[in-house]
């Protein structure tokens, strides 16, 4: 589950602290009003992205996550994805990589890396930086945040 925040704290060009005021799902069903019309609106592998709504889009196990402000697109039914999404299947990446691999993708970031997780590899998801550049429309980047532990089941 991802999270709604409120204000980040900045303290010499580091958040410090972030306020979670609300919960916000990436698979959920939400009543919401569009052009005077009542809709349910599913978000599936999205977060709400309302104008000037925090939320946080997450990379891979090896990349860093970004805290966005949404700009309230109702084109998109004022929505940004949930994170950088895959590019191949879990069985295709547990067939693709190995433990090295994984320990090599995941360099300098403290996580497990034993084949339980190798379907949750780096190589196996799209790159954060290109997602985020496609939605530039959607959100506004307000922090990037490198990533230095993960903790994946």
């Amino acid at each position: 589950m991802s999270r709604q925040w409120s204000r980040p704290h900045w303290h010499g060009g580091w958040i410090t602290s972030l306020e979670c005021f609300s919960r916000c799902h990436h698979n959920y069903v939400a009543e919401e009003r569009y052009d005077g019309m009542d809709l349910l609106v599913t978000r599936k592998g999205a977060i709400r992205a309302g104008g000037g709504e925090y939320g946080i889009i997450p990379g891979s196990m090896g990349t860093g996550s970004y805290i966005v402000r949404g700009l309230g697109n109702p084109a998109s039914f004022n929505s940004a994805s949930h994170g950088a999404g895959r590019k191949m299947s879990r069985n295709a990446a547990k067939k693709r990589f190995t433990t090295r691999d994984l320990a090599e993708q995941t360099r300098g970031v403290e996580c497990r890396k034993d084949s339980g997780v190798i379907d949750e590899i780096p190589g196996a998801y799209k790159p954060i930086e290109k997602v985020i550049d496609q939605q530039r429309d959607l959100v506004e980047v307000v922090a990037h945040l490198k990533q230095v532990v993960c903790v994946k089941g």
